[in-house]
């Protein structure tokens, strides 16, 4: 064989341990960087757009290739980048219709990566030589915020910290003299078009509060079958354990390295009660000084710092954690992402509403409804309606 020219660089997203291990494992091919789920190849391709070709599992835990695939479309993300499909077991139906998709190609059982490089190969080399080529996309669908919106989320926050700066300085004084640890809480937040910033808050827990947060997801208002929380997401599948070895009764699945098949990761979640967020009423990690903070909205006047920076608006979806953003990129909620993050939007007043009860579908569903209709006086309206919500005395 002759050797290549040169590698390509790639993406691999994708939990099976057996392509990435074959991916990686031939350098004179493969630049490769592999990736577990669509947000986190959403983030990369973001940042890097020398990208030669993705190559993505067919099943994923929430979503899978086609979905992943029609999704980068909508957001214009890397159009003109081959995307392979690879799948462990045959799959006529969705080959069929991955290629109705255009999708570059579709690889079934063991990879061949000499092939799959000359196929890449050939492809970049077809887009370099048309370069009238147009590829068939979905309409865009990209959040652009409107002068008039960021302009007052500017003028707003920054007379907000000026006029507040005196309360922020007494709060600081006040969480570094009950707890030690820093006086500010940064965590990566996911907010417009996936996009992932650092968040800002003033502590309102004990240090080390994450560490501890499994052992208390049994009390997530979220969470609507608790009484199950307990049981392993490992156990054996037992319409698996009926056949042959090795067999599996759906689609396997790799979460974190791990084979787990479709039928026992979804029944493994509605066991544990696995909620998309996570809320817990009365949360035993918050201190005094966390419970007044919160119960006042004080802990997020560092967001107007994030509003400043132009991460966030005043009015908006609430951007989210990366484990729950994780769980929202399918084509039934990922519609939320099209809009723009904020510190209070519909889904808070409402909230307020229903005396702090709202399930996570509703909830789901609000959100999509204000990246849908979102307007400047609507905006003006929702902060009106959020003024009597910062002195709910409910900590929820």
């Amino acid at each position: 064989m002759n050797q290549p020219m040169a590698s390509f660089k790639i993406v691999y997203i994708g939990g099976n341990p057996e392509y990435a291990r074959l991916l990686s494992a031939h350098p004179e091919f493969f630049q490769c960087h592999s990736v577990e789920n669509s947000l986190a190849a959403i983030n990369f391709l973001n940042q890097h757009s020398d990208i030669d070709a993705i190559l993505c599992d067919l099943y994923l835990p929430g979503m899978n290739a086609l979905e992943i695939f029609k999704l980068f479309k909508n957001q214009q993300i890397q159009p003109k980048t081959p995307f392979i499909v690879l799948s462990e077991n045959p799959a006529t139906k969705q080959k069929e219709e991955a290629y109705k998709l255009r999708i570059a190609d579709f690889y079934e059982g063991i990879i061949d990566v000499e092939s799959i490089y000359f196929r890449i190969d050939i492809l970049t080399r077809y887009l370099r030589f048309f370069d009238n080529y147009q590829v068939i996309e979905s309409p865009k669908r990209e959040y652009t915020i409107p002068w008039n919106k960021r302009f007052f989320d500017i003028f707003v926050s920054l007379m907000a910290l000026i006029a507040l700066s005196p309360i922020l300085i007494v709060v600081i004084i006040a969480i570094r003299l009950e707890s030690k640890g820093k006086v500010y809480y940064t965590s990566k937040r996911v907010g417009t078009g996936y996009r992932i910033f650092d968040f800002y808050k003033l502590r309102s827990m004990r240090v080390g509060a994450d560490s501890v947060l499994q052992s208390l997801k049994h009390l997530n208002q979220y969470d609507n079958d608790s009484s199950n929380h307990n049981q392993s997401a490992t156990q054996q599948c037992p319409r698996c354990a009926a056949l042959p070895e090795g067999e599996m009764c759906s689609q396997p699945l790799y979460r974190e390295g791990e084979k787990i098949c479709e039928y026992w990761y979804n029944e493994a979640k509605k066991r544990k009660g696995s909620a998309t967020f996570i809320k817990i009423k009365d949360d035993p990690r918050v201190t005094k000084v966390g419970k007044f903070i919160r119960n006042t909205s004080i802990d997020e006047l560092p967001q107007l710092l994030n509003v400043l920076k132009g991460d966030m608006s005043i009015v908006g979806n609430r951007p989210l954690p990366l484990y729950e953003a994780e769980m929202l990129t399918s084509d039934d909620w990922s519609e939320r992402f099209m809009g723009p993050a904020g510190i209070t939007g519909l889904w808070q007043v409402e909230k307020r509403g229903k005396k702090g009860a709202m399930s996570e579908e509703e909830r789901k569903a609000l959100d999509n409804q204000y990246a849908r209709t979102y307007s400047f006086w609507g905006d003006i309206m929702l902060i009106l309606r959020t003024i009597p919500a910062v002195f709910q005395k409910e900590n929820v």
